[in-house]
Order: C-alpha cells, then sequence, then structure tokens
C-alpha cells in the first residue's frame, strides 16, 4: 500500500497551511489559511480517500 504521509504535508506546506501542534495519539493538528480553520492530520495515512479528504477540509485543489 501507498503512504500519502509526506506528499501530504508537503503539499500543505506549499499552499500556505503550517503545523500548530501534536494532536492526541497519532495526530498533527495544522492550520489552513484557505479556510482559516485547524484541521487534524493523521501521522499515518494508507488509503487515498483519506489524503483526498484532507486537501478538501483544508481547500487544496489537489487529488491522489
Amino acid at each position: 500500500m501507498a503512504s500519502f504521509e509526506k506528499e501530504i504535508r508537503k503539499i500543505l506546506k506549499q499552499s500556505g497551511c503550517y503545523f500548530v501542534r501534536h494532536g492526541k495519539g497519532d495526530h498533527d493538528i495544522w492550520y489552513s489559511p484557505l479556510t482559516c480553520t485547524n484541521v487534524t492530520v493523521p501521522v499515518f495515512v494508507k488509503s487515498r480517500h483519506t489524503a483526498n479528504a484532507i486537501m478538501k477540509q483544508c481547500g487544496v485543489d489537489y487529488h491522489f
């Protein structure tokens, strides 16, 4: 299975999103200036559907 963690973080940084803090368990909190919201991003992302949902929540027009 493919892992999407590194690419998600790279795309979020390029879009202006930034890391806020570590959340509970294996999650990180990122801030998206595009949607003005905090988004929970899992540390391990194995599913393409989860990766696309994170991009949608952040307001980034990118699809895996």
